[in-house]
C-alpha cells in the first residue's frame, strides 16, 4: 500500500484544507453540506430556567462555552493529541486559546509552573497523517466579552495554510463535542493509478475496473507478511458490495479495532452502528503537469469509531474483495475468535474526518449514494 502515489492524495487534502479544492470535485456534486448546528443546544435563559438553573449566572454556570470547527492537513502534524516535543493540532489550538483564559485559571497555571493555555475537548482524536475537514472541538472560559472572531483569528494565525478555522459559535454549557455527537463520517481515498494491469482484466463488468493491490501495510510483522510481497486484483464494485452489507448493522470493536486493546475481556463486545458504507471510483483534480490520478473513495459513517478502526476496515475490505470473498464476508469476520483475522490498518495518508453530526443522520447528504 505504501508504494502507491500517496503524495497526490496529500496534495489534494492540503488544497482542500486551504479552500482551493473541495470534495464535490470528486463526486460531481455542487456543494459540500455546511456544518449543521441544529443538534447543538443553543443558549437560552428560558431553557436554563426550565432545567432548574438560576438565571443569575454564577460559579460554574457563569462560564462561556465555544464550539470550534477546524480543518487541518494530517501530513503537517503529528496527530491531534498533545504529546511532548511533537507538533500536534491540540497543542497549537490550546496555545492559541491561552489569551482567552480567565484570571483564576491563569493564576492556577502560574502556581503550577505551567504555560498559559486553554483546554480543548474534541469530537475524536486523529492519528498522525489523518486529515480533518470539519473536526469539532470546544473550549470554555469564565472570561467575559470574548468574540468568536477573536478565537478564529488566534487559531488561524498559528499555522496558516495547514490549520484553518471553519466556524466558531458560543453554545450551551451542555454541549460536548464528543458526548453530544450522534455520528462521525470519514472518507478514505485510495490511489489506483499505480498497479493498473490491463493484462489481468478480462473485459467483463466485474473485472473491467480491477486493479492490483499490494498488501504492504504499517504495523505488520514479517511473520504476517512473509518474505514476498503479495499482489491481488480487486474490483471497486466488489468493495462497494462488501461495504453495503454493513449498513444498518452493529460492527464489533473486537475485530475491527485490530491493533487497539479490547475494552473488556468478558461479556459482549462493544459495538458501533454503521449508518453508511459505500465505495466508488473517482479522479483527483488534474495537476499543473496535466496528470490525473484515479482513486477509489470509501465513505463510512457510524455513531462512533475506535482508533484505527476505519483504516482496518478499509484494508480488510480490499483484501476480501481481492480474495473473491462472499458479499457478507465482513459480517462473518465478527464471528472470528482471533483479532488478527482482519487486515493491518491501511496507511493514514488516505484518511479524512469529513464531519461530525449533532442531528439525526441524513443519508441524502452523503457523497456516494449509488449502489
Amino acid at each position: 500500500m505504501h508504494a502507491r502515489p500517496w503524495q497526490r492524495v496529500n496534495e489534494f487534502y492540503l488544497n482542500t484544507v486551504r479552500g482551493n479544492f473541495s470534495f464535490p470535485l470528486l463526486f460531481q456534486s455542487q456543494t459540500l453540506p455546511e456544518h449543521d448546528d441544529s443538534g447543538v443546544p443553543v443558549i437560552s435563559d428560558k431553557a436554563e430556567l426550565e432545567s432548574g438553573v438560576s438565571k443569575d449566572r454564577s460559579g460554574k454556570w457563569a462560564r462561556f462555552n465555544f464550539k470550534i470547527v477546524l480543518s487541518y492537513h494530517g501530513d503537517s502534524f503529528d496527530g491531534w493529541q498533545k504529546q511532548p516535543n511533537l507538533n500536534t493540532v491540540q497543542s497549537i489550538v490550546e496555545a492559541s486559546l491561552g489569551k482567552f483564559v480567565d484570571e483564576d485559571k491563569i493564576q492556577l497555571l502560574k502556581d503550577k509552573g505551567l504555560p498559559i493555555e486553554g483546554c480543548a475537548a474534541v469530537a475524536g482524536r486523529t492519528d498522525k497523517g489523518v486529515t480533518a475537514l470539519q473536526q469539532v472541538c470546544s473550549f470554555y472560559t469564565w472570561k467575559k466579552d470574548i468574540k468568536p472572531r477573536e478565537i478564529e483569528d488566534a487559531i488561524n494565525d498559528a499555522a496558516p495554510g495547514k490549520l484553518r478555522v471553519v466556524s466558531v459559535h458560543e453554545v450551551s454549557r451542555a454541549f460536548h463535542p464528543n458526548f453530544s455527537a450522534k455520528w462521525r463520517r470519514y472518507l478514505y481515498i485510495f490511489p489506483l493509478t499505480d498497479g493498473w494491469d490491463k493484462g489481468q482484466c478480462s473485459g467483463n463488468e466485474e473485472t473491467s475496473d480491477s486493479l492490483v493491490y499490494n498488501v504492504i501495510c504499517d504495523s505488520v510483522s514479517k511473520d504476517e507478511l512473509g518474505d514476498e510481497k503479495k499482489s491481488f486484483v480487486f474490483s471497486v464494485r466488489k468493495v462497494n458490495r462488501l461495504l453495503q452489507k454493513l449498513e444498518g448493522k452493529l460492527l464489533s470493536y473486537k475485530m475491527f479495532a485490530r491493533d487497539t486493546k479490547a475494552s473488556r475481556n468478558d461479556g459482549p463486545p462493544t459495538e458501533c452502528f454503521v449508518h453508511h458504507a459505500r465505495a466508488m471510483e473517482a479522479r483527483l483534480p488534474i495537476t499543473e503537469n496535466g496528470e490525473e490520478t484515479r482513486v477509489m473513495c470509501i465513505e463510512l459513517a457510524a455513531n462512533r469509531f475506535l482508533r484505527k478502526m476505519v483504516r482496518v476496515l478499509v484494508a480488510t475490505t480490499i483484501r476480501e474483495a481481492a480474495a473473491g470473498a462472499e458479499d457478507d464476508a465482513l459480517l462473518k469476520l465478527m464471528d472470528a475468535t482471533c483479532r488478527r483475522a482482519t487486515a493491518p490498518p491501511a496507511p493514514p495518508d488516505g484518511l479524512c474526518l469529513v464531519d461530525v453530526g449533532y442531528e439525526e443522520f441524513d443519508k441524502e447528504k452523503c457523497f456516494i449514494l449509488k449502489d
